[in-house]
């Protein structure tokens, strides 16, 4: 009786806190359909007294939103596919090679995780900048843009993240040794055992990386802001600010539902992986 009681104010609790952080979502969805006078009103009004369907075609109108679309999605899935690669192997290496240096390496990558993102905001716009014989530079890096305006600046920085490779060698880690000493006795190789042994039993991990990856890609909004400045090079997010005309001028309902257009593909790509995402965060720790 005792564990029913518990479990029912459990249930009431996480309900709670489920419903609490829906509200801006909720609020965000009904934002996209009211009308001007709508939005404008004070008291605000929870439903709208019309619902403005065509806010959402001419918020697609009103800027280039599906090179932003095309641009955000271009940068997110190579993120997500040069991650899971690079990451994999990284991460394998870590936890099952044994070669001096491993360990050092290692807490050098837990060190960086503890690096503030902002902080490294600077040192790779310059590198960007100065990246010899890109964008007329030269073999010193002086004398053109560099990376900047370029699908290079976009990629590359942040194409790998220690975080990736943490979760990998967690789970690599987890792996039973029997499975590879049994492929080595077949004769299988190293790259074998990894790509066609261990990688295939890592599953919630790829799942959870790809699934981080590609979120943090799409919603990245700074340093896509910092390396561009022509409009076929934007993505989505700095997209979003085209509907603030000026300091006192913003298109909300236009703004809401091109929020809306951005979250949805986040919001579809979690309901896919939200098995393997819950499994994989609950077994990062398990080494």
């Amino acid at each position: 009786m005792r564990a029913s009681g518990r479990n029912l104010a459990l249930h009431l609790v996480l309900g709670t806190g489920a419903v609490i952080m829906a509200v801006p979502f909720i609020w965000m969805a009904i934002s996209s359909l009211k009308s001007d006078a709508d939005i404008s009103s004070y008291p605000p009004n929870l439903w709208p007294t019309e619902w403005v369907w065509s806010n959402y075609p001419e918020a697609m109108g009103f800027a280039p939103f599906g090179t932003y679309f095309r641009n955000s999605l271009l940068i997110a899935v190579s993120h997500t596919a040069i991650n899971l690669v690079l990451a994999t192997m990284a991460g394998y290496a870590l936890a099952r090679a044994s070669f001096r240096g491993r360990t050092v390496i290692f807490m050098g990558v837990l060190a960086t995780m503890m690096i503030p993102t902002y902080t490294k905001i600077v040192p790779q716009y310059l590198i960007a900048k100065a990246m010899p014989f890109f964008g007329g530079n030269d073999w010193l890096g002086r004398g053109g843009s560099g990376w900047i305006d370029t699908w290079w600046a976009l990629i590359v920085p942040g194409a790998l993240t220690p975080f990736a490779i943490f979760m990998f060698r967690q789970f690599y880690l987890s792996l039973p040794r029997e499975l590879e000493e049994a492929a080595r006795i077949d004769g299988m190789g190293e790259f074998g055992i990894f790509a066609r042994v261990m990688t295939p039993l890592v599953k919630p991990a790829i799942a959870t990386v790809g699934l981080v990856t590609f979120e943090n890609s799409w919603n990245n909004f700074l340093w896509p802001l910092l390396v561009t400045t022509r409009q076929d090079m934007r993505v989505i997010q700095v997209g979003l600010a085209m509907f603030q005309e000026d300091q006192t001028r913003t298109e909300w309902a236009y703004l809401m539902a091109g929020s809306a257009l951005a979250t949805l593909p986040m919001i579809v790509l979690f309901l896919v992986t939200q098995r393997y995402f819950v499994q994989g965060f609950a077994t990062a720790g398990i080494k």
